[in-house]
Order: C-alpha cells, then sequence, then structure tokens
C-alpha cells in the first residue's frame, strides 16, 4: 500500500476572507463547497491543495504560539527564490527570508492572514 497525498485542513474564523486572500496574495485557485452539510473551500496551487472549514467563531492558534514553535504546513518548493519573489511583490507577510536551515533545508516562511506560518522549502541536495 502506498500513500498518494496529503492536504492541510485549515479551519478558520470567517471562511471567504481567508480564502480570498489565499486567491489573491498566494494565487491559489478557489473552489467553493459551501452548500455540503460540512461547509468547506478548497484551494489549488498546481499540486498541492488546503483545505478550508468554519471554526464556529474559535480563534486560530498557530503552532508557534501554541507550541513555541514550528509552523502549521510545509509546502515543497524546487524554486522558493522565485515564489518568495513573487509573494514580496504582492506584499505577503514573510516571516523568515530564504535562508539554509541546521536541518538542511532551503526554505522560506509566510504568515498568512490569520496568522498561520507557511514554509515553502525542500531539502538541500
Amino acid at each position: 500500500m502506498e500513500l498518494y497525498a496529503s492536504h492541510c485542513v485549515f479551519p478558520t474564523p470567517d471562511i471567504c476572507r481567508t480564502a480570498e486572500y489565499y486567491q489573491q496574495m498566494l494565487g491559489f485557485r478557489r473552489v467553493d463547497y459551501l452548500n455540503a452539510m460540512e461547509k468547506h473551500i478548497c484551494l489549488y496551487r498546481d499540486g498541492d491543495e488546503f483545505i478550508l472549514t468554519q471554526s464556529n467563531g474559535q480563534k486560530v492558534i498557530p503552532n508557534h504560539i501554541l507550541y513555541g514553535y514550528g509552523g502549521d504546513a510545509y509546502v515543497i518548493v524546487k524554486d522558493q527564490l522565485s515564489l518568495q519573489k513573487e509573494f514580496d511583490e504582492k506584499g505577503v507577510n514573510i516571516i523568515k527570508r530564504l535562508h539554509k536551515t541546521d536541518y538542511h533545508n532551503q526554505e522560506f516562511v509566510i504568515e498568512d492572514i490569520d496568522g498561520r506560518w507557511i514554509y515553502f522549502g525542500i531539502k538541500e541536495e
């Protein structure tokens, strides 16, 4: 048996506001399922998918606040510099600029509209 893929599921207080941010700032394509029994919005960019759900008014507490470090998603990207430049041009809040980590990844980190930290990187060869 083989695992095929995984997707991040992000509860959010304002599902449409968060979806709009991912569309405009991060370049994701949006597909709404707001009439489903379990309302959600799927966000797609290349081979990645994030799923937004309603948090029923609960505030988002990102991992770096809840646990003292860490991100809420890690996206594998081959050309991090170009993506960082794209995000810079759109005014995305870049928390950590492209750097080599002590665990041998080249990565940068952004903060989304809900305070989540999203890592974009890849293991250095």
